[in-house]
């Protein structure tokens, strides 16, 4: 595809480049592509935090070893910062603040300075992205959005070179699992966290548990409320024993960005 072509001259055009990767199927797609035509002048670097769900981090790691990509874990603070803790609609850029900021000393310690690039789509600008604002404040590339790969082209692209993370469900940090106004906790994030491993233990891939007060509201895909059903008892029980009094099926099934809801309506 034209597209992918693009993409690989962009990257011919960079000395070096550290790719803030995440294990998804856009950045996966950008460190794939540079790693092919950049070799040893790409670096990938998988942001570190209790808002990453360790699955996602175990299958970021894993397919990075298998493909003999270099890549570098890198611990970042970001949950620490009151600013972010307080959550309101604008967390992420305080999130992506720290972040970029971290992979920043990266890239400029990487051979003599190297270009900071990420996976943000075309698609991505048309939801709330706080986030957006530190990655242009940080100097962040992003060559999907650049290109105008919509997220089917990307998906198309990563399946014709070959990585099996083409069909991947969006994944989000946890934090995205709490309404705004509601602190974010290191000790919230790692509940949710195993709420959402306990509900995949029943077969169910996609999920989101989000959490609103005693309640703990379960998104998954339609196509698999009636597995949901059929194990309701226990995950009733087992989310009580998590901390919630009720638990609810959301009948609309598993959207992208469902607590952005509230304000976007305001809007």
């Amino acid at each position: 595809m034209d597209k992918l072509n693009h993409l690989r001259t962009w990257f011919g055009a960079q000395a070096s480049v550290v790719v803030a990767y995440s294990g998804g199927v856009d950045s996966s797609l950008v460190m794939c592509v540079a790693d092919q035509v950049l070799g040893k002048h790409c670096i990938g670097v998988l942001a570190v935090s209790p808002s990453l769900p360790q699955v996602e981090r175990v299958e970021a790691v894993q397919q990075a070893e298998e493909r003999g990509w270099q890549l570098h874990e890198l611990e970042t603070t970001e949950t620490e910062d009151p600013d972010y803790q307080v959550n309101a609609p604008n967390r992420c850029f305080y999130c992506k603040d720290h972040v970029y900021r971290s992979l920043l000393e990266v890239a400029r310690g990487f051979e003599n300075g190297a270009v900071l690039v990420d996976g943000m789509n075309a698609e991505d600008t048309q939801d709330l992205r706080p986030g957006r604002a530190a990655a242009i404040r940080h100097g962040v590339k992003s060559p999907l959005n650049e290109l105008g790969f919509t997220k089917a082209e990307v998906r198309e692209a990563a399946q014709s070179i070959g990585l099996t993370v083409w069909d991947k469900p969006a994944a989000a940090c946890l934090a995205s699992r709490i309404p705004y106004g509601t602190k974010v906790t290191t000790g919230l994030l790692r509940r949710i966290e195993n709420a959402e491993s306990f509900v995949r233990s029943f077969g169910i891939g996609a999920l989101r548990v989000r959490h609103h007060g005693d309640v703990a509201r379960i998104e998954v895909p339609t196509s698999d409320f009636n597995l949901v059903i059929q194990n309701a008892q226990s995950l009733v029980g087992g989310l009580r024993e998590l901390g919630w009094l009720y638990v609810t099926l959301d009948m609309e099934g598993l959207r992208q960005g469902s607590m952005n809801a509230p304000v976007l309506k305001s809007l």
